[in-house]
């Protein structure tokens, strides 16, 4: 592409037009890559001639391409440019840089960054020539633009890769002594990690002192100086000043302490300190005086007008900090956490000052600038919320952050520090000004490790910077996030200490701060339950050498299982984590519901349930545990049965399929053979046996229609065991209401007449039954609903009883674990796929709570009346046969149950709109 056809093309890329404008991308990238393309860029660029919106597209598109191709990543990638056309780009952009306008200026430096950093020196010898020439010509700019990008590239350079500044220092320095005030951009760098040793002569080394400090003493011109503070910055004169302040601060940090010098540079250090560190504090104080406003006190100390009237009020929120929080929050965060900004950030430097002068004069100073912190924190809170000085706390929590180090070794202030937490730091996470909940975020991630008296206060910590993970303003986010780190940390120290000691303490510790934060703990989620299992094995391993009854570690142990359960409660919402943490548990699960898990055998049947409910599937890894389950149940395991119903009911209703197709092992005879076993047993109290029904419910409503050929088998064993067991629960009574009205669907040939009459008339009774006892569980609801939880069936009155005179309390059948059995069972609960209250009111929490079935949302009364409604229609001579057998008593209950149908439907209907309105509401 010539000359003129690339102008137009570069021309169209500014076109308003999307299409024509993608048209001219695209044949820019068409042929970017053909001989002499960027030669014709860098011509356009320093046309005078051409239209600066296409020369200003030009530099763009120039900087880009050199930046991509001029020296790729992968040393075996092959040239895009032509060495040729690299030539000439070397030749002509040194020139160039220096012609055109500013805006153009900025691309052609980053190009010029790119090649010096990529061919100097081995592909562009000549380049240090040429800097010389123009030095010496006074071709002042351009030479002084390529010298500093010279100089940049080895700031940070190890020794060995310095090497070739000293040459560029030999060559160039001499005649830099003339065009001094461009030098301190270009000396900086140069002197950043080590003195050249051409600047170790004395001689020559004081002429730059002597320029140096002479700088730092002329005052500046008040003529011509911008009014703006922003714009005085970039003014000459004070970026002079700044740039040599860099340098010499440089120089004294490296040379001003002889305890810091290598041995082959002690003798210029002693020459340093002697001749030149007390003229450059004497210096560097001066200015301090012209930037404070009234200059010099001379009856006061220096110190103490440096340190409060100077150097505080850098520490504290000013007006360009607020300006970019509410503009550019990215860019905030990024000064804030930038290593680079740091080496030029006065606040930084203060902060720096600050910590080296109670580390050196620690005596004097840590008092008297710790009373002048308090006094900002006492201003604070006593003074109205319009007038309190926020700005002032911000500089005073970022000096008591800075100072953590310190303060954490030093008395009194050592212990007062939860104090000073509590009471200055931490309120401010609900403060309105958002730079001081970032700030208290970043206090309290530097105070998480000191020992915190009461765990309580630690805990509100980490709460209070878990929450700013939910701030609205992104500053206080990252401060929230870079805090948690150590309080992770902290939480590692838990594990540590676990490492060493077994203590159940701990272990809860650990336990509630996962409770307590919930979904946030995810990301520490599989971390936290590996170290957990760690420590149960060797509490176990400790307390099976331990033969006390009172053994720590049994406890410990038992903890950790706790723990691993908060855990999986608090990231019961992300399914995908329980797949992670299933191998870490699986060992634990196995080994502890044999016989060796007797002690923890419910705290590894709740983790099971966990697993088999939320994980996203159930392993085949998981499946193996069932025959251990029903195992222990045969042979010891009895009183936990409910607890074991819990995960059964997980395998057969997520697992529906595998439990219906599996052969080895074969979980319905497994399960047929369990509950046939325990039905039977005329040992076993009917509270003993409540599961069993259960499961058997749970079979049937899971597995419709594909479990037949166990019906007759099922329902043999249930009527054996009804003979002889109290019939007082709700659930029974709806059950077998909806299975009795079920029979009033099957066909005249394979149900008589005869039979449909008894069945009808049974279940009028049934339902009237049913209806006076969820009214009279209402009723005493309402009178005692403080004492639900431990509102007791008479069988368990009787059970109770009966323990009483064996010499065992009922309460010793651990309340505690019940509660917890209720808590998952709601969980799980929350989780199904429909959520509707039950309205059965049963009369213990293990009754009916603990699980959900799909006929939970069954209305018996609402499905009677609709079945006979159905008959009527499919087979109204049965129908009106049998209406024609009722007497005046049945034709009543009728009536009334067809009423109270009516009116259980509107009920129904009105909670779903309820519900549905509720969840539609804003929360």
């Amino acid at each position: 592409m010539d000359l003129p056809s690339l102008v137009v093309v570069l021309q169209a890329a500014l076109n308003p037009n999307p299409a024509e404008r993608k048209a001219a991308e695209q044949s820019l990238n068409q042929f970017q890559y053909t001989p002499q393309h960027l030669v014709r860029l860098l011509q356009i660029i320093v046309d005078n001639n051409c239209d600066m919106a296409v020369r200003q597209v030009a530099s763009i598109h120039f900087k880009n391409f050199i930046a991509k191709n001029w020296a790729p990543l992968d040393p075996n990638e092959q040239q895009k440019i032509l060495q040729s056309d690299k030539d000439m780009v070397r030749d002509h952009i040194l020139v160039f840089v220096t012609q055109v306008p500013p805006l153009l200026r900025v691309q052609l430096g980053e190009c010029l960054k790119t090649i010096i950093h990529a061919d100097y020196p081995e592909q562009w010898p000549r380049l240090l020539d040429w800097v010389k020439h123009n030095l010496q010509d006074q071709q002042v700019y351009g030479a002084l633009f390529v010298l500093r990008i010279l100089a940049r590239k080895y700031e940070f350079k190890s020794e060995e890769e310095r090497t070739p500044v000293h040459r560029i220092v030999e060559e160039t320095f001499p005649h830099l002594l003339n065009i001094f005030n461009r030098l301190v951009q270009i000396d900086k760098p140069a002197l950043e990690l080590e003195i050249p040793k051409q600047l170790l002569d004395p001689n020559l080394f004081n002429a730059w002192m002597m320029l140096f400090l002479n700088v730092l003493e002329r005052p500046v011109p008040l003529e011509g100086q911008p009014a703006d503070p922003e714009l005085r910055k970039s003014w000459g004169w004070w970026k002079v000043k700044k740039w040599t302040v860099h340098i010499l601060n440089r120089l004294y940090t490296r040379f001003g302490d002889l305890k810091l010098r290598n041995p082959e540079n002690r003798a210029f250090a002693q020459m340093f300190q002697k001749n030149y560190a007390g003229k450059i504090l004497e210096c560097h104080l001066n200015l301090l005086g012209v930037i404070r406003v009234g200059g010099y006190l001379p009856d006061r100390p220096q110190i103490d007008v440096v340190l409060f009237e100077i150097v505080f009020p850098l520490m504290c929120f000013n007006d360009n900090d607020q300006k970019l929080w509410e503009e550019d929050p990215h860019e905030y965060v990024r000064k804030g956490y930038d290593i680079i900004e740091d080496l030029y950030s006065p606040r930084t430097a203060s902060m720096d000052f600050v910590s080296e002068l109670v580390r050196k004069r620690g005596k004097e100073n840590l008092q008297k600038f710790i009373q002048f912190i308090v006094e900002i924190f006492k201003r604070y809170d006593e003074a109205p919320v319009e007038y309190k000085p926020y700005r002032q706390k911000d500089g005073a929590l970022l000096a008591v952050g800075a100072l953590c180090d310190k303060l954490k070794q030093t008395e009194p202030y050592k212990s007062e520090l939860e104090h000073m937490l509590m009471q200055h730091v931490f309120p401010e996470f609900r403060s309105p000004v958002g730079h001081l909940r970032a700030k208290a975020a970043w206090v309290a991630g530097q105070y998480a490790h000191i020992n915190f008296s009461d765990q309580n206060n630690f805990r509100q910590a980490l709460h209070s910077v878990v929450s700013g993970l939910r701030d609205p303003e992104l500053p206080v986010r990252v401060d929230s996030v870079f805090a948690l780190r150590s309080f992770v940390e902290a939480c590692r120290e838990i594990f540590k200490l676990m490492n060493e000691v077994e203590n159940e303490d701990l272990v809860f510790t650990l336990e509630t701060i996962v409770d307590k934060f919930g979904e946030e703990m995810a990301p520490f989620a599989l971390g936290l339950c590996q170290n957990l299992a760690a420590a149960f094995w060797r509490c176990m391993n400790t307390s099976e050498a331990d033969d006390e009854a009172d053994d720590p570690g049994a406890l410990a142990a038992v903890g950790c299982l706790r723990a691993i359960s908060t855990i999986l409660e608090s990231v019961s919402r992300l399914p995908q984590l329980f797949v992670q943490i299933e191998p870490t548990l699986l060992p634990i699960m196995r080994r502890m519901l044999t016989t060796d898990g007797q002690e923890v055998f419910e705290e590894v049947l709740e983790i099971v349930s966990y697993m088999t409910f939320f994980s996203p599937t159930i392993s085949l890894e998981m499946w193996s545990l069932w025959p251990l389950m029903i195992e222990a149940l045969a042979d010891w395991a009895i009183d936990f049965f409910p607890n074991i119903l819990v995960p059964l009911d997980n395998y057969i209703s997520r697992g529906t399929a595998h439990f219906l197709t599996c052969k080895e092992p074969d979980y319905q005879q497994s399960l047929w053979n369990m509950i046939s076993s325990v039905m039977a047993d005329k040992n076993l109290e009917d509270n003993d046996i409540e599961p069993a029904p259960k499961l058997i419910e749970v079979v049937f409503q899971n597995c419709r229609g594909q479990v037949d050929h166990w019906v007759e088998p099922y329902l043999r064993i249930t009527l054996d065991r009804l003979r002889r067991t109290e019939k007082s629960r709700e659930h029974d009574k709806k059950v077998c209401c909806l299975g009795l009205t079920s029979l009033l669907t099957l066909p005249g040939e394979q149900f008589p007449g005869e039979a449909l009459e008894r069945v009808f008339k049974a279940t009028l009774d049934l339902l009237v039954v049913y209806k006076d006892q969820v009214t009279v569980a209402a009723n005493e609801e309402e009178v005692e609903d403080d004492d639900m939880d431990g509102f007791q069936t008479d069988d368990e009155d009787d059970a109770n009883a009966s323990d009483k005179e064996m010499g065992v309390d009922a309460e010793d059948e651990d309340e505690a674990d019940n509660i917890r059995l209720q808590k998952l069972a709601a969980q799980a609960k929350a989780f199904r796929p429909t959520d509707d209250d039950d309205d059965d009111s049963d009369d213990d929490f293990s009754d009916d709570e603990e699980l959900q079935s799909p006929i939970d949302e069954v209305d018996p009364f609402v499905f009677f009346v609709d079945t006979v409604k159905a008959l009527q229609a499919s087979d109204p001579i049965r129908f009106q046969n049998l209406t024609q057998t009722l007497d005046f008593h049945f034709q009543a209950l009728a009536n009334s149950v067809a009423q109270h149908a009516e009116q259980r439907r509107a009920e129904i209907e009105k909670e779903k709109m309820e519900k549905a309105s509720a969840t539609a509401a804003p929360s």
